[in-house]
């Protein structure tokens, strides 16, 4: 159990490659005896497993015995609990749990620097794309590698519990992509993205688009050693989602309040939502988009090519 969030390691992590497809195809016999996978009728490689333990397999300790605990060796005042103080057990559980959280974000911020200077050594742009589930992510990642991808070099990392959904939606649009499944866990890691940059081998002076599990919780707190995170926000959420969910509003760097073709159908207030926005935070760029129609997108490639450009 992973004492920051409180989401489960029990299943552990696994990065797959749907790009080898093709390969273990050719090699169908072969690959089965290694240990291939099929899915949707089609073959995949499991490139690796691991159950991230050193992020999430941590176990308390059992309490601490305090020397006056046992009652036969406390001399019991009139007045004073004779046995165990739960006040003084629960303080030193709280102590631990923070402790523990203090440790684990800790190593994944290591890794994570790790993977910025990876990163900024290849002139890599990498984009932490977050947002609750189904506000639009895969949907405006389809789109953006249909209309630059051919100008602006692209590649995915995809992060979801279960099934190879989003990267089968990728991958038919023509982009390399590779697809992390957390099992029960409810975001990604440092650790993750480590592994999974190795196996995409993004080229260099490119862009690489992380979809994190959707969550507007957990991803805010587990630095990747992105160079920005981008907030997506659909219209169909409700205005007041920033000032519900501050931490991850004040994380980002840009807002895309996607969905806004659907406006005239519903009953959003796109004014206050961005001045709740600003109020958790003031410097927070917003672009309002619609992945689905295309509106408001070419401010959106803009932004890519202008971040893509420092980074080289």
């Amino acid at each position: 159990m992973c004492t920051t969030c409180g989401c489960s390691s029990a299943q552990g992590a696994t990065v797959t490659d749907p790009g080898a497809e093709e390969s273990l195809q050719m090699q169908a016999q072969q690959q089965q005896q290694s240990g291939t996978v099929r899915q949707h009728g089609h073959l995949y490689r499991r490139v690796d497993e691991h159950s991230h333990e050193h992020m999430h397999g941590h176990t308390h300790p059992h309490p601490h015995s305090h020397p006056h605990s046992h009652p036969h060796e406390h001399e019991h005042v009139p007045g004073q609990p004779a046995a165990l103080d739960p006040a003084h057990t629960h303080a030193h559980e709280h102590r631990t749990s923070i402790e523990l959280e203090r440790d684990i974000l800790a190593k994944n911020q290591l890794l994570a620097e790790r993977n910025r200077g990876w990163l900024a050594g290849r002139s890599i742009l990498a984009v932490n794309l977050m947002s609750s589930p189904g506000a639009g992510k895969t949907t405006l990642l389809e789109r953006t590698i249909r209309d630059v991808g051919q100008t602006l070099p692209l590649t995915v990392i995809e992060g979801d519990q279960a099934t190879l959904n989003d990267a089968e939606r990728i991958r038919a649009v023509g982009c390399r992509v590779i697809q992390i499944n957390t099992g029960t866990g409810c975001h990604l890691d440092a650790d993750m993205i480590s592994r999974s940059l190795t196996q995409l081998d993004p080229p260099l002076q490119s862009v690489v688009m992380i979809e994190n599990v959707g969550n507007l919780v957990c991803p805010a707190l587990f630095d990747l050693g992105e160079r920005a995170k981008v907030l997506i926000l659909s219209v169909t959420e409700g205005e007041d989602k920033p000032i519900k969910y501050p931490h991850m509003f004040r994380a980002s760097s840009l807002m895309l309040l996607n969905k806004i073709d659907l406006l005239p159908h519903l009953r959003f207030d796109v004014a206050r939502c961005v001045d709740y926005a600003r109020r958790v935070n003031p410097s927070i760029d917003i672009l309002q988009v619609s992945a689905e129609t295309g509106e408001g997108m070419d401010a959106w490639y803009a932004w890519l090519r202008v971040h893509r450009d420092v980074c080289c």
